[in-house]
């Protein structure tokens, strides 16, 4: 591999890293913080909001962590797959692709990245090459890959229990302009 294929690598690592970084460090210290997170959360479904917010958090920024040092790298890829499917199946698909109408464009274009470093490996300029330590081609995409499926499917399977179509359709009743208007008075 070529010192330009090694510094592509590096690039798209930390790039990816960052973004995960920050966007865990935003559910944790942004807007709402974390009981604003765990809001969230709750309404797209999730049950024990708080927890997931600070699990959301812990991913985030531990793989984020990871990809930036090139460490563990088909682990960190799964981790940030599996928070990306998990973003695009509850708060993102039932909006269509296109990002700027809050669809899953974005989350699908960083579980690919993620997909792609998986498969590709975290190059020369990393701890895992230090160390001596890794798997890249198909072994490490399918290891990023079925870690990702597995550990959705676990979280959705625990926690997702989404409230019945009755009571969604109740609950947009409610949030009528006059209804609004009745609370905040």
């Amino acid at each position: 591999m070529s010192d330009a294929d090694n510094a592509v690598l590096l690039l798209v690592r930390v790039a990816v890293g960052l973004v995960m970084i920050m966007h865990g460090l935003n559910h944790w210290r942004g807007g709402g913080r974390i009981a604003g997170t765990a809001r969230w959360f709750t309404g797209l479904g999730l049950r024990q909001g708080v927890l997931q917010a600070w699990m959301s958090v812990l991913t985030e920024v531990g793989a984020g962590l990871l990809l930036v040092l090139g460490l563990l790298t088909p682990l960190a890829c799964a981790a940030v797959i599996s928070v990306m499917l998990v973003a695009g199946l509850l708060a993102h698909r039932p909006n269509g692709f296109f990002v700027f109408k809050d669809g899953y464009e974005y989350v699908l274009t960083l579980a690919v990245v993620a997909l792609a470093l998986a498969v590709l490996g975290p190059g020369r300029w990393s701890l895992d090459h230090a160390a001596g330590v890794g798997s890249t081609g198909w072994t490490g995409g399918g290891i990023a890959l079925a870690v990702a499926v597995v550990a959705t499917g676990g979280l959705l399977g625990t926690f997702w229990r989404p409230e019945p179509k009755a009571a969604t359709a109740e609950a947009a009743a409610d949030d009528t302009p006059e209804h609004v208007d009745q609370e905040a008075r």
